[in-house]
């Protein structure tokens, strides 16, 4: 097993916040000689800049232009496919313990420079500084738990019970060939370098289309590691979605896809790319993810296990939680508990030291807020928030409040539909298994919380609750925050197809296909 990297948690025991924060600063410091510049494609080994490209600026002050990214064709991106495709014998040779070793090596290398990346992200996508670390944590262990997984495993290479005396058999997973990989823009490393990682130490090749709100991240990795494997293993090509992702959905050399985004475009994705043949489409989709808080529940740390989980990082994170439901007769009291803490809520910069909740991702975002207000207003009640913010150093950002809604209709679409916002519904309930069924009524199945005293009522909401990701009195946060290697982050009904989890045991064999190998040695 490996050590998870944890970095804001061991500064806090070892007594280090303040030198954490200096680091931070200094990192953010040295990012500036580094913003506005041009990046290249990265295909077949080689660095490609022209002239046609598009400007990454950040959410929270978008006067910040991060970079310039080439928009690719699908030209470029049937260019890279085929690199990909070239490159795939060379490096499906390569033996098992290199890649470990690789891995392990580019684990360190991250770690050595965390306050860096961190600082990008932050920049990137609006993360605050905690939260920022917190995901270049998670790319790491991905990282060394992949490695140490591939090596536990020796390769996947398994001697089998022989059918005679004359047969040696064995069970030898080997992969497919190449890999689309289409990452979100929330977890720009985390989930970009996690499903890529995935796909290449075992042994397979890449190519990574990052999302365009976010594509910094994503080369940072690619630019650590091309240069280290063969020429074409893995290929870096930006731009438009409609363009880019669809060229390697469509382009029939593709051996597999690992996807995180919407469900509506990873179900169209996965009918296109298995239109033709089967092939292996890894997908997480999203959720709406409930928490049910009890009369026997702490309030304390319900409140702050809902708080965390819906308005961390705004929101926009497949797993926060989008609707509650409380108990009737402690339903007062839970909200007086819950507003009051969100009121207090620092919303900035969020690079800034003190700062929660920065800004959400682009203008898109920002007015499907707007419209859920809209309705939220006419069909219930807002308890907090519902305000963009715009006067003074909010005007240059994407900066919303963090919004609590009582009194919907229970099928009322705000809490059926996937918002990605600091968006939360809260409903009464006077009957358990009622709360059960209401959690469970919904097309996904992602995470869910509960908050009870109670050992029966916790059973059962582990027996009956439809989600893949479960957690009970986490004060931490209520349905948000799985670790690599302790909580594999899979998703159930509409909210994935695979059934394997992220950073979990069986993750890494979805990128390989199995072939029993027979020698017979009769005379």
């Amino acid at each position: 097993m490996i050590e998870n990297e944890n970095t804001w948690l061991k500064a806090i025991q070892n007594n280090t916040t303040d030198e954490f924060h200096k680091k931070f600063d200094q990192a953010l410091e040295s990012l500036k000689n580094e913003l506005g510049k041009t990046y290249p494609l990265i295909i077949n080994g080689k660095e490609i800049e022209f002239d046609q490209t598009f400007e990454v600026r950040s959410p929270s002050d978008t006067s910040i232009i991060l970079g310039k990214f080439p928009l690719a064709t699908k030209e470029h991106t049937d260019q890279a496919i085929l690199a990909a495709k070239e490159a795939f014998h060379s490096w499906s040779q390569t033996h098992y313990t290199e890649r470990v070793k690789l891995f392990f090596q580019l684990a360190d290398n991250f770690s050595a420079q965390k306050f860096r990346l961190a600082a990008i992200i932050s920049m990137e996508n609006g993360k605050n500084r905690l939260e920022a670390m917190g995901e270049i944590d998670e790319t790491i262990d991905f990282l060394r738990f992949y490695a140490d997984q591939l090596d536990t495993n020796q390769g996947f290479v398994k001697p089998t019970k022989s059918a005679n005396p004359n047969e040696k058999t064995q069970s030898v997973l080997k992969p497919y060939g190449v890999w689309g990989i289409i990452p979100p823009f929330n977890f720009p490393s985390a989930i970009a370098i996690g499903m890529s990682s995935g796909a290449l130490i075992t042994a397979n090749t890449v190519v990574l289309k990052p999302a365009s709100d976010t594509p910094i991240s994503a080369f940072q990795f690619v630019d650590a590691i091309y240069r280290k494997i063969p020429a074409g293993a893995i290929n870096l090509v930006t731009g438009k979605g409609n363009i880019v992702g669809q060229a390697i959905i469509e382009n029939p050399d593709v051996s597999g896809i690992a996807f995180t985004g919407s469900k509506e475009v990873g179900i169209s994705g996965f009918r296109t790319f298995t239109r033709d043949m089967p092939k292996p489409f890894i997908s997480e989709m999203g959720g709406k993810n409930p928490v049910i808080v009890t009369n026997s529940a702490d309030l304390e740390k319900a409140t702050d296990g809902v708080l965390r989980a819906a308005f961390g990082y705004g929101g926009q994170k497949c797993s926060a939680c989008s609707r509650v439901y409380v108990e009737k007769n402690i339903a007062n009291q839970f909200l007086e508990k819950l507003v009051s803490k969100t009121k207090q809520l620092k919303i900035g910069l969020p690079w800034e030291k003190d700062t929660y909740l920065g800004p959400v991702i682009n203008e898109n975002a920002r007015k499907k807020y707007e419209k859920a207000v809209e309705e939220a207003k006419k069909d219930g009640k807002i308890v907090f928030g519902g305000s963009v913010l715009k006067d003074g150093q909010y005007q240059r950002g994407y900066y919303v409040q963090p919004t609590i809604v009582t009194d919907l209709p229970k099928n009322h679409h705000l809490i059926k539909e996937e918002l990605f916002l600091p968006f939360l519904c809260v409903q009464e309930f006077e009957n358990f298994d009622d709360a059960i069924k209401q959690a469970n009524d919904s097309e996904y199945g992602l995470t869910a919380g509960i908050f009870s005293q109670d050992k029966k009522q916790i059973d059962e909401f582990f027996s009956k609750i439809e989600a893949g990701v479960t957690y009970a009195n986490r004060a931490q946060s209520a349905t948000t925050g799985a670790v690599v290697q302790a909580q594999p982050f899979v998703g159930w009904k509409s909210s994935g197809i695979s059934g394997k989890g992220a950073g979990g045991a069986y993750y890494l064999t979805q990128f390989l296909r199995e072939q029993t190998q027979t020698i017979c040695n009769e005379t």
